[in-house]
């Protein structure tokens, strides 16, 4: 099989719409047939229904030591958002290419399988490999037992390249965060008899609350030197949808919505998680001195964990070797980068695009970002060699 250019990869992969919701099969059978046409040897890791898969894949010596460029293979929705061109076909103009998924990230995906077919027919001396993962736009939930998967079936790499679009920019920290599924359950009497029932709404108006406190709170404490890098240098907690009762006039039986936290590295996420499902029972208590019925139900949906700057990071130095970038960079964020770093690889994030397109209608990667990154995966190559 005739290797392709990297544009050519590009078109291939926004063609698969792999919007989280449903399956990336398609993307990974081309992307695992093409692969190893070029002799590049390739593994999956299924998901429990076997409806999405991670591929991870090797070129050069099988040995220890390789550098991975890690991306996702999910997008997001383009449901209900006015596009001026076909979300799914790269389109070129005004210096731009235009489509789902070419920021955020199926650029650098794109920039990272050519890389990887160029490094296998070059015969570099030290491994480069691809783990390409799923669900990272539902709260980065595939990469871990990717990751695992990989120490399995490959030779452990030691330096990861997280390509989120940073404006080929190195980035050494982000904050780590967590979400809950909140369901308030209450107890419905008339309005008129309001002590004697239990409103889901004004309960979780409580815990929504002692969220304000709470940041509050956080925003009047001196800021450690650590969190003083971030932009807001602090942890955030919030809520971005709520919906809950049936009529002005019954106490509300039910009130759903999700709380978000953004923590930054230093700070303990499940300290944060404990407190706030710490509130959750106490005010659980208190409905259900009313009404035992009633209480505060909680579902975990995502966790991520921070990106701690290195010192004298293996990948840092690589990758500001490879940009020429040595500005100090972090953002408020999350990524699969601190998933990398907890299973024991030397972590950044660096990729082409702007992380303000990503998710838009009409989103686009600039060219000048796509030949950015394309400059950047052949001096890797020249460090490979």
């Amino acid at each position: 099989m005739q290797a392709l250019t990297s544009r050519q990869i590009l078109d291939q992969l926004v063609s698969f719409p792999t919007v989280s919701r449903g399956s990336n099969l398609a993307l990974v059978d081309w992307l695992e047939g093409y692969l190893t046409g070029q002799g590049i040897r390739c593994f999956r890791h299924w998901n429990e229904d076997r409806q999405k898969a991670a591929l991870i894949a090797h070129a050069g010596p099988w040995e220890e030591g390789a550098v991975v460029l890690s991306g996702h293979s999910d997008v997001v929705p383009v449901d209900g958002q006015a596009w001026t061109s076909d979300p799914w076909v790269v389109t070129e103009r005004d210096g731009r290419l235009y489509g789902r998924g070419t920021c955020d990230m199926k650029g650098y995906v794109a920039l990272a399988v050519w890389a990887l077919v160029e490094a296998q027919a070059r015969g570099v001396r030290r491994p480069l490999q691809l783990a390409l993962s799923y669900d990272e736009e539902i709260g980065c939930t595939g990469a871990p037992p990717m990751i695992r998967t990989m120490q399995e079936v490959v030779p452990k790499g030691s330096a990861a390249i997280i390509g989120e679009p940073s404006r080929m920019g190195v980035i050494t920290g982000h904050k780590g965060g967590t979400g809950y599924h909140v369901h308030v359950k209450g107890f419905e009497v008339h309005s008129s008899l309001l002590p004697y029932g239990v409103s889901a709404i004004m309960e979780g108006a409580r815990l929504i609350d002692w969220l304000n406190e709470v940041n509050a709170e956080i925003r009047a404490r001196p800021q450690t030197p650590m969190a003083a890098r971030f932009d807001p240098p602090f942890t955030t907690l919030h809520v971005g949808m709520i919906q809950g009762g049936t009529a002005h006039n019954i106490t509300a039986a039910d009130c759903r919505f999700a709380v978000e936290m953004r923590v930054v590295p230093g700070e303990s996420i499940p300290d944060w998680e404990a407190r706030f499902v710490a509130k959750a029972a106490e005010l659980t208590a208190a409905m259900q001195a009313v009404r035992p019925e009633a209480g505060i139900h909680l579902e975990k949906f995502f966790g991520v964990p921070g990106l701690q700057p290195e010192t004298e990071g293996e990948a840092e130095a690589l990758a500001r070797r490879l940009t020429g970038d040595n500005r100090t960079g972090v953002v408020s964020y999350g990524t699969e980068a601190g998933q990398f770093q907890d299973a024991g690889y030397s972590a950044v994030v660096c990729g082409p695009g702007d992380i303000a397109q990503a998710h838009q209608p009409d989103e686009y990667l600039e060219l000048s970002e796509w030949q950015a990154g394309q400059r950047f995966m052949e001096r890797l190559l020249e460090a490979l060699a």
